[in-house]
């Protein structure tokens, strides 16, 4: 364990307490968000994302010696295990390594070695590897020769027949080309070959062909360089079958290495071996190799795009909600029309409607007189607009619309990803049960305005649509991965237990989709819940949970008003005394002039005296402190506002030099695609994005993030757009 420790400390580059205490905080069943939140001294004040980076090299260093550990029994077992293989074992980093010093003594399937190996060839390849015997190796094969000495029934199998000194030698070749296929240390070596020298290179299956992947239908880049975006664009033009992909490596390097290693000078044996090597390599490393070094950079790509993934997910949960608005939820469509819901400030449905103002009806007039009844009916503020099909024409609708409208109307432009799963979904039959499935796409489409992370944790996080390639990746790695991204985006903004859903309950931490159901169950049978100790009431609710998902559920009219904070049930008496010594009490927090003058009380506070007064940690001070600052806040209203618009941008307006202002949609490795009010979204190159060199478009944007950019191309045809932020 101590290994593991040292291991995870020099790669988060945290000192090894943290990481001894967040692994026995995982080990005893605490969640990532309660571990990144409440046990802030144990780790050191580690990130939710840290942990988690945390918990996946655990499993995978926990899985590495036990993998070690099987191996060294099984070649135990065999009786061929030395202190060199302990060593090597013992010295490995990775399980593809371990399974390299496994592979002379793994069980094998049938192969040419095999079947020599039966033959008795074995002493035979001995004789040869060593290079020193002087007797003609004609002659020593001979002895090897078993026609005469085998039963009828024997002759008849083919692998079990020597018939002639060609046959013998050939055998006990086979047997040497499988030996240096094993040999871990010849492996390593050429592995590191490839990946310093070697080059990925993609040809055209048909070059005529027109695609998506003509960039690589003659092309190369070294090994080391190539970056995740083009190995998962490589993957995926190979796999529809308009790519043809190969490593290139310095054969002539390789083999002189092994020729080096294996031949001894010039003897009778020096030609066979080099013609061994050579086949050894051409038959049995090199196709291995190449499946290893393209699975390994396939793994590593996977493991960016989903990273990145996760990063514009978390960012798009985290938008900033429109609160107090009555929105219009306008799904764009042609032929079946565009479906209306108008939803409340709570999320209530109050109308519902389908309007043709798209082709091929192009009912204009008719679409908005009916528009314009609803917006003076149910006081409509806002119109959020699916970005799907016939947005642009639907957007264009609108904008001609609401400047006929008796008071201010604005509207935005929002990702409908995933609104047509859900729609159909068990979970929006249950929620809109009388509701048509077309018209439940248009109320996801205005609550997603009114509170992105309610309604997009509704959704599969696979289907928001914020990814790169992300259906090339492995699912269940992308699944895992984004269940934590949500629920560290859940976590951080906090549940109000008496309006959340059980979609949005399932992801609070120590909850999961039985136990929101009970909650709501109880909710609907008891009325609100009053206090976070009468969860403990809830159906399968214990202790344990309770102690996970207590400070992330916010109760904001019950009887202590410390529940509409995220202070944890267990800090309660500190936070308590915290406002007394101030001269004030918890009540004091509901008054908004109280909480003004409590501000600045708590902006001098001495964190380290107050922190031994209190007898707790001085992290959980500042975090209580940050808390009673602001009660009942939720922190997306930091993130930058969604774009209110109320005139719309043809595509055939911009122009050169045309500076916007837009929101950035998805950042992936090379850039991001910002949203300018056209049709479609323009790309900011990653060397448009800053004057000073930068790694990753990380670094400078995030999803949802409103950017000025400078239109610097345009390409009518392919109707794409080059954008820059160097302004």
């Amino acid at each position: 364990m101590e290994k593991i420790i040292n291991i995870i400390s020099e790669e988060l580059k945290v000192k090894k307490f943290q990481v001894e205490n967040a692994i026995k905080l995982i080990d005893e069943g605490n969640t990532i968000p309660f571990i990144a939140r409440y046990r802030k001294e144990a780790t050191g004040g580690l990130s939710d994302e840290q942990l988690r980076v945390l918990g996946e090299r655990l499993t995978y260093l926990r899985n590495l010696e036990q993998r070690k550990e099987e191996i060294i029994k099984s070649i135990d077992e065999q009786g061929k295990l030395t202190d060199e293989i302990i060593q090597a074992t013992a010295m490995a980093t990775t399980l593809a390594e371990v399974e390299d010093i496994y592979r002379p003594y793994k069980q094998k399937k049938k192969t040419r070695a095999t079947v020599a190996k039966a033959k008795g060839l074995e002493p035979l390849a001995e004789i040869i590897i060593k290079q020193e015997e002087t007797k003609p190796i004609n002659e020593i094969a001979k002895e090897y020769i078993n026609i005469d000495s085998l039963s009828e029934e024997d002759l008849k199998n083919k692998d079990k027949v020597v018939k002639t000194e060609e046959d013998a030698i050939q055998g006990a070749l086979d047997i040497i080309a499988e030996d240096i296929s094993d040999n871990a240390d010849f492996r390593k070596k050429i592995k590191r070959i490839c990946y310093r020298e070697g080059l990925i290179s993609t040809k055209a299956t048909n070059p005529e062909e027109k695609s998506n992947y003509e960039m690589y239908y003659d092309y190369s880049e070294l090994v080391f360089r190539i970056p995740s975006h083009r190995i998962l664009a490589i993957n995926r033009g190979e796999k529809e079958e308009f790519l043809k992909v190969k490593i290139d490596k310095k054969e002539d390097k390789i083999l002189y290495n092994l020729e080096r290693q294996i031949i001894k000078g010039q003897t009778q044996f020096t030609q066979m071996l080099k013609d061994t090597i050579l086949d050894s390599f051409k038959r049995l490393i090199e196709p291995s190799i190449d499946r290893e070094i393209r699975s390994d950079l396939t793994e590593k790509a996977e493991g960016k795009a989903i990273k990145v993934f996760g990063q514009n997910a978390k960012q798009l949960l985290l938008g900033a909600p429109i609160k107090g608005k009555t929105v219009m939820g306008f799904d764009p469509a042609y032929r079946t029309g565009c479906k209306i819901a108008v939803i409340d400030e709570t999320g209530k449905v109050l109308d519902i409607s389908t309007v043709y103002p798209t082709a091929p009806q192009n009912d204009v007039e008719g679409a908005k007189k009916e528009l314009l009844k609803l917006i003076k009916k149910d006081k409509i503020d806002m119109i959020s607009i699916g970005n799907g099909t016939a947005s642009r024409e639907s957007e264009s609708f609108v904008s001609d619309m609401i400047k006929e409208a008796d008071h201010e109307v604005n509207y935005v432009i929002v990702s409908e990803a995933g609104a047509s799963v859900y729609s159909a979904s068990k979970l929006a039959t249950e929620e809109y049960p009388d509701i048509n499935v077309s018209i439940r796409g248009a109320i996801s489409i205005a609550r997603r305005l009114q509170d992105p992370l309610a309604e997009l944790v509704k959704i599969d996080p696979k289907a928001i649509g914020v990814g790169q390639y992300q259906h090339d990746v492995n699912q269940k790695r992308l699944a895992e991965s984004l269940t934590g991204v949500v629920e560290d985006a859940v976590n951080k903004v906090g549940v109000d237990v008496n309006t959340a859903t059980p979609s949005l309950l399932s992801y609070v931490s120590g909850i999961n989709a039985s136990l929101a159901k009970n909650i709501v169950k109880y909710r609907d049978e008891n009325g609100k819940i009053k206090t976070r100790k009468e969860l403990l009431k809830v159906p399968k609710l214990g202790k344990v949970a309770f102690e996970q998902c207590a400070g992330f559920l916010r109760i904001m009219d019950g009887t202590n008003a410390i529940e509409m904070t995220a202070v944890h049930p267990e800090s309660y008496e500190v936070a308590e005394k915290l406002l007394n010594n101030l001269g004030f009490n918890t009540e004091d927090i509901r008054n908004k002039e109280k909480v003004i003058e409590l501000r600045e009380k708590l902006k001098t506070v001495n964190i380290p005296s107050m922190a031994k007064e209190l007898d707790v940690g001085e992290m959980t001070l500042n975090d209580i402190i940050q808390e009673l600052s602001k009660p009942g806040r939720d922190p997306r209203e930091d993130m930058p506002k969604p774009v209110l618009r109320t005139d719309v941008l043809k595509f055939e307006d911009l122009k050169d030099g045309m500076v916007l202002t837009g929101t950035v949609r998805n950042v992936i490795d090379f850039g991001c695609f910002v949203d300018i009010g056209v049709k479609y979204d323009g790309l900011v190159h990653i060397s448009e994005m800053s004057d000073k060199y930068i790694k990753n478009p990380s670094e400078i944007v995030s999803v949802g993030d409103v950017v000025k950019v400078k239109v610097i191309k345009i390409d009518q045809e392919r109707h794409k757009v080059g954008l820059s932020m160097k302004i």
